[in-house]
């Protein structure tokens, strides 16, 4: 084995290790959270219970708002560990890892010594390592887009059809992770780097009758299967869950036409500080460069980039700035949505980094300052959780700890320069995670999960066939108990926003209610019974027990 494949060897190993921690690692530390994660993997054991492929089912009913990709993949899953919350989770995982890796081989081939420093950044962003811990479909549509995006920029530079066959292949992946939303990205990334190189052409090029086919024949046997057997589906999820979601606030997602700004500089971290300025020298030479070629009356082939300048910078500028502009314009706005633009902000921080002779003392010393902060907010997260002040001597080990990561980011960075600077990094992301995923897990679950609900409803009495109902709680508490209980919870709400049974059970039940309920429970069910039977204080939670109608 030559020098240069064991080299090759330890950065793959090393690679996979940060993987496995990132996004492996501690899957089931906390149950699932939000309202995302328990429907997706109720909705996937239904699909297995049933050895149903096509129709996606949410207690009995079809449930159309996204494809099946993620589905099929949390039923193979499920097959394989059993069905539980980190099982449902370990697609998104393997997702996330699949474009560390592509990032790893892409800078390999076009920026050569720097493939480690952008896969490191990659797997260490904050948007990386969520999504990827995501029992969701986020990352399952960002990874085949960004490993598309990579394709087509190997075509481009090598003019060899494969890579764009794989590039429409991996687009009809994420179509069936997500619908339209990846290859509309990608007709607007590859448009608007085609306008900036003044060619079109670019474009013209990119569009391949084999590929078209090749996507088809990978997104249209399902669209078709799901639309004969339910008719609604074409209404439903193209109308309601795409182009309506988009223009209107049916789903009450609406925020502000900035709000990617701060997510973007949240999903980037601990990298901001050199994602920022490496996004802005991009656009700042790809302006340059559009204005160069306006005013040239000979503009270069359009074929392949010149060698001093392949346009990868300009090409990744466009990539990141694309999917924020494009959902800065949706009315319904959701984190997970400019995901795929994080995987470009990687490559562009790499490459910039790597360009750079000398890093700025000021620059270091607010990287260094943003890493303390890091490890400081992983160390504050379960007291904001629970909402209670840190003790006294707590703030003072939050400041020691700040302090003494700031001080060897700061010193190891001016001492050894870029060479370092990602494994620097690494350790405060490292030691954050670690914190979250160990002894900071106990207090997520309590206070942001329905596994522990669950549990407490077991303690008390509750066994897994009775009737357990919601009332006046958040979505995340009612979805979740549907997955850890794998039963339909009724909701007292008639015209409540859950796609839940609506409805006070006729029968004996338990009902889940916000603290200081009883009344507005009795209210409900007119003259039956209804018994305090418990609380859940970490999330301001009273159990009743009902009696049956007369």
């Amino acid at each position: 084995m030559t020098d240069r494949n064991k080299l090759l060897f330890l950065q793959l190993a090393l690679l996979l290790g940060v993987c496995y921690f990132f996004f492996f690692f501690g899957l089931g530390a906390f149950g699932l959270t939000g309202a995302d994660e328990p429907r997706y993997a109720q909705i996937a054991r239904e699909m297995l219970s049933r050895h149903d492929w096509i129709v996606p089912t949410l207690n009995g009913a079809p449930w159309l708002e996204k494809p099946a990709l993620l589905y099929w993949k949390m039923m193979n899953s499920y097959a394989i560990f059993g069905v539980s919350d980190w099982a449902a989770r370990i697609p998104a995982a393997f997702h996330a890892t699949a474009v560390v890796f592509g990032i790893f081989f892409f800078m390999r081939r076009f920026r050569f010594a720097s493939e480690l420093d952008a896969a490191m950044i990659a797997a260490s962003s904050a948007g990386m390592i969520g999504f990827g811990r995501g029992a969701s479909t986020d990352m399952l549509v960002s990874a085949p887009f960004a490993l598309a995006m990579m394709c087509w920029w190997t075509w481009r530079q090598t003019n060899k059809k494969l890579w764009l066959l794989i590039f429409y292949g991996l687009l009809g992946v994420g179509a069936l992770a997500k619908g339209p939303v990846a290859p509309a990205l990608a007709v607007l990334v590859v448009g608007a780097y085609a306008v900036l190189r003044r060619d079109g052409k670019i474009f013209v090029r990119s569009l391949s009758l084999i590929g078209f086919l090749l996507f088809f024949a990978i997104v249209l046997p399902w669209y078709l299967a799901v639309q004969h057997q339910v008719p609604q589906f074409f209404r439903v999820f193209f109308i309601e869950h795409n182009f309506e979601r988009f223009g209107t606030n049916l789903y009450q997602h609406s925020q502000p036409f900035w709000y990617y700004i701060p997510v973007f500089l949240l999903a980037t971290v601990p990298w901001t500080l050199f994602a920022v300025p490496a996004l802005i020298d991009a656009g700042r030479n790809a302006w340059k460069r559009w204005r160069i070629d306006s005013r040239s009356t000979n503009p270069e082939p359009t074929t392949v980039d010149s060698n001093a300048d392949d346009g990868l910078p300009s090409f990744l500028f466009i990539w990141i700035i694309v999917p924020i502009v494009f959902f800065s314009i949706s009315r319904a706005k959701l984190p997970g949505y400019i995901l795929p633009s994080i995987p470009a902000a990687a490559l562009l921080t790499a490459d910039y980094v790597h360009r750079l002779k000398a890093i700025p003392r000021l620059l270091t010393s607010f990287h260094a300052l943003l890493c303390a902060v890091l490890m400081v907010g992983a160390l504050m997260a379960p007291f904001a959780m629970m909402k209670v002040q840190p003790p006294s001597y707590m703030g003072i080990f939050m400041a020691v700890t700040g302090g003494v990561i700031a001080f060897m980011v700061l010193l190891m960075v001016r001492r050894e320069g870029a060479r370092v600077l990602h494994f620097v990094t690494l350790v405060p992301t490292i030691l954050a995670v670690a914190f979250l995923l160990r002894p900071a897990a106990a207090t997520i679950d309590r206070t942001q999960s329905a596994r522990p609900i669950n549990q407490r409803l077991a303690e008390l009495g509750v066994d897994a066939t009775e009737t357990v109902a919601s009332f006046n709680v958040k979505r995340q508490v009612a979805y979740g108990l549907d997955f850890y209980r794998n039963q339909p919870i009724s909701h007292y709400e008639q015209e409540g926003p859950l796609d839940l049974p609506s409805g006070v059970p006729s029968g004996k039940h338990v009902v889940v209610a916000k603290e200081g309920s009883l009344g507005a429970v009795q209210a409900a069910v007119g003259n039956r019974q209804v018994l305090p039977i418990g609380t859940f204080p970490p999330q301001h939670l009273e159990f009743f027990q009902v009696s049956a109608a007369k």
